[in-house]
């Protein structure tokens, strides 16, 4: 287990650096707009365009700005550990943005998860205990429904509902926990009950699919011919199985919404990642944009690297050399 791990740090290591590599490239090569001409003022002369790409450091060669950013990122620069450098737009340490807003966007992305998992798990298992009965097809409407359905579309009926007319919920906006509790939570709940609609319609199909085919095991049969309850078979046999791909799902669709929630960030002006990832990308602030990345990219690889870690506790058939 250990080698395996300390190969799999090896390969997250190895992952981060090709993303930076590919991001730097694509974000100080092709740019969207050029920053040094979007960062000179109002009053854009050659000279004030030369000045300000020296100011950035864009007139160095590429390798030169990309080994600088390695070193920072590695030793740390005036703003700490990993060095990020600051947002070209408004000066402001990007690791201080990143932090501050993976901080909000952590809350959203955790809470909905808590959510879809309390819908999406029961409803896949009663769909799956129930098949071809009508609590089967209400809840695989609700999935299809959970799935198809536009996020900004159910998250400006839910304001409209729950906020303009039936004044059960505090809106659109942010409260720091620490601030008050009570306020934070009204501001998040209705923000999570929208973005785990989306994600609790494909887990309880998946749900229903592995309960489906675990339940037809030989195992399960065995299990029954000893004379085991229903429910202990359900619980300790079938449904400990059949959750194994779900943890694999769980653990990617956190580490990719740690890089933003951008449409439900959005319609409920939460000021998480996504919002700030975009505005970045739209005004050509490449160290904003490449400190996201780095950090997105991050999380997807350490998600990964965590479910498969926790996937020899769940099952026990799983062994790692």
């Amino acid at each position: 287990m250990l080698r395996y791990v300390i190969r799999r740090i090896g390969w997250m290591i190895v992952v981060l650096f090709f993303i930076s590599i590919l991001t730097f490239l694509i974000f100080y090569k092709m740019p969207p707009q050029d920053p040094a001409v979007l960062f000179s003022g109002k009053i854009t002369t050659p000279a004030t365009i030369a000045h300000t790409r020296h100011r950035l450091g864009l007139d160095r060669p590429i390798y030169v700005q990309y080994g600088l950013f390695v070193e920072r990122f590695i030793v740390g620069d005036q703003y700490g550990w990993p060095g990020l450098g600051y947002s070209f737009e408004s000066g402001v340490s990007v690791r201080s943005e990143v932090i501050s807003r993976a901080w909000v966007t952590a809350q959203l992305a955790v809470g909905a998860a808590i959510v879809w998992l309390l819908l999406g798990i029961p409803i896949g298992i009663i769909s799956a205990l129930k098949r071809r009965t009508l609590a089967d097809r209400a809840a695989m409407g609700f999935a299809l429904f959970g799935v198809s359905a536009p996020v900004f579309w159910i998250g400006l009926i839910a304001l409209v509902i729950f906020w303009h007319y039936l004044h059960i919920s505090s809106g659109t906006g942010y409260v720091p926990i620490t601030q008050s509790p009570v306020s934070w939570f009204g501001h998040f709940w209705l923000a999570w009950v929208v973005l785990a609609l989306l994600y609790a319609g494909f887990y309880a199909r998946m749900v229903r699919g592995n309960m489906l085919e675990v339940m037809s095991e030989d195992y399960i049969r065995t299990a029954r011919a000893k004379g085991l309850s229903e429910r202990r078979v359900i619980a300790k046999h079938g449904l400990r199985a059949a959750l194994t791909p779900v943890v694999t799902m769980l653990g990617l669709d956190l580490g990719a919404l740690m890089g933003g929630a951008i449409v439900t960030e959005s319609v409920f002006n939460i000021p998480g990642l996504g919002p700030y990832v975009i505005d970045a990308t739209l005004r050509s602030d490449i160290p904003a944009v490449i400190g996201v990345t780095i950090f997105a990219a991050f999380a997807i690889v350490f998600a990964n690297f965590v479910v498969d870690i926790t996937y020899a506790f769940l099952d026990p058939r799983i062994r790692y050399a």
